[in-house]
């Protein structure tokens, strides 16, 4: 189960450093510009950098926590807060009818929160 986790925490820091690095490099009009990302006009720029920037301080924290050994409660905290984020997304689309994206943000609101609860519960560091 530990390795199964390990490979579920990878996957969403891989995932999340992508899309936060993505709003922390580029400028709001240009995340405008791509189709996929058109709920951005809903946001300010402070905005969206603060979302990247949880984003990839989340992906960080679902790996570096655990693999140093050093505050290893960081890494259940990290998926909660991406959970979280997730959940934002997942409001944030279905308000403006973006069906879909939702079931990807379906399954790694999931996963995020399955790894939360077994981090916490009985597979803890």
């Amino acid at each position: 189960m530990n390795v199964f986790l390990w490979i579920v925490a990878g996957v969403l820091a891989a995932f999340f450093l992508a899309a936060g690095a993505n709003k922390l490099s580029q400028s709001r009009r240009k995340l405008l510009a791509n189709p996929n990302m058109q709920w951005v006009e809903d946001f300010s720029a402070g905005t969206l950098k603060l979302i990247g920037t949880a984003e990839v301080l989340g992906a960080l924290g679902l790996i570096l926590p655990g693999a140093l050994d050093i505050a290893p409660i960081l890494v259940p905290l990290a998926a909660v807060g991406l959970a979280v984020i997730m959940a934002g997304a997942i409001v944030t689309h279905a308000r403006r009818k973006e069906w879909k994206v939702l079931p990807l943000n379906a399954v790694v609101l999931i996963l995020a929160v399955l790894l939360a609860v077994f981090r916490f519960g009985p597979n803890s560091f």
